[in-house]
């Protein structure tokens, strides 16, 4: 196909019918862009099963998740590894964080680690400033003489530097609050809110009357979720990190959110736990399992204000830029504790950017 000449879409279906796997994939997107989705995932395998790589990588990454797909993520899966096995650096990426995760195959951070490395070693942009990056922040010296410099970085990053987090710092008893001390290296801070900033939308809180999620006024800050396609190797490690502060596995966590608040924006006080006695929250009590651990992060710290107050017990809590903030939900019996009322007070200057990572009591799904 000449990618400069226009087509039509007649013309676009006719070479795609005669065989032609990158009109298949472009005839995908039209279809797509129509609303015909399964149409366009008839196409998308067609051209994946001829053996195109960014065909089987987009299809894979569409099935992982259920999006304008059927939700088949161990199918999903193995169409991303035959698009990573077939040269395609966008699917090598992806592959990364599925070994990472373990979404849809075997966690395996050696993995992970050696798909990252791959994808730079191929040009990757992206793939090269998460290495350059990671490696920048590790202990580990760098190889003499080494002649592949993506190898050499991949060889610096120290997966238990990852793995340990810093010790806890008790700061509250009722409700339990601790403190984690340089929990993120600064530079992992400014990485995740250039990851979410472009991103930001209106923050939404569960909807006790009608089920669901919407705007309300008593939050009116602004976020972004990180699901599985937006995740990169470096948030995979971060949520690694947080699971292991809280002693739980990876699994167990919700998707990753990152938080803005400006001058007067607030979460006024609300419970972190799902409560059993609200009729709508039934449902996600029972598939999802309870909320028992929140763990925040303050990604900078050029603001003041914005502390996180536990009006209950008069105390309030904010930290370095790094500093990680763990408190629990529910009593030791795993009852909701009403005594973890909290609150993001709003800023008085500058901006805060926080790092929420809500953490359940089971698995949770790939979404």
């Amino acid at each position: 196909m000449n990618a400069s000449a226009p087509i039509t879409v007649e013309a676009l279906y006719q070479r795609a019918l005669a065989g032609d796997t990158a009109a298949q994939f472009a005839l995908a997107r039209v279809l797509d862009r129509e609303g015909r989705h399964d149409q366009a995932v008839a196409w998308l395998q067609r051209a994946a099963d001829a053996g195109d790589a960014a065909a089987a990588g987009w299809l894979g990454a569409r099935l992982l998740v259920g999006r304008a797909a059927p939700f088949a993520p161990d199918a999903g899966a193995a169409l991303v590894e035959r698009a990573a096995q077939g040269g395609s650096a966008e699917a090598q990426v992806r592959l990364s964080v599925l070994a990472a995760t373990g979404a849809g195959r075997p966690q395996d951070w050696t993995a992970a680690l050696d798909w990252l490395a791959r994808a730079a070693q191929g040009g990757d942009a992206g793939a090269r400033t998460q290495l350059a990056l990671l490696a920048a922040l590790s202990s580990r010296p760098a190889i003499p003489g080494a002649v592949d410099p993506w190898a050499t970085a991949r060889a610096q990053i120290s997966l238990d530097a990852w793995l340990t987090p810093p010790p806890a710092e008790v700061l509250c008893e009722t409700p339990h609050v601790a403190r984690l001390p340089g929990f993120l290296h600064p530079a992992i801070c400014d990485w995740l809110i250039e990851r979410v900033r472009p991103r930001l939308a209106p923050a939404r809180v569960y909807d006790a009357e009608a089920g669901g999620r919407r705007e309300h006024e008593m939050r009116s800050n602004t976020g972004a979720g990180f699901g599985l396609l937006d995740t990169d190797l470096i948030l995979a490690l971060v949520r690694a990190r947080a699971a292991a502060a809280a002693g739980v596995p990876a699994a167990v966590l919700e998707p990753t959110n990152v938080l803005h608040y400006e001058v007067g924006q607030t979460f006024e006080p609300h419970f972190d736990f799902v409560d059993p006695e609200v009729a709508h929250f039934a449902d996600d009590l029972r598939l999802r399992g309870q909320r028992t651990t929140t763990l925040l992060v303050y990604l900078n710290d050029d603001f003041e204000g914005g502390e996180t107050a536990f009006p209950d017990a008069g105390r309030s809590f904010r930290g370095a830029k790094g500093d990680a903030l763990i408190f629990r939900n529910v009593d030791a019996e795993g009852r909701p504790d009403r005594a973890s009322l909290h609150a993001g007070t709003p800023p008085t200057r500058g901006e805060k950017w926080l790092l929420s990572q809500w953490i359940r009591d089971r698995a949770q799904p790939i979404v």
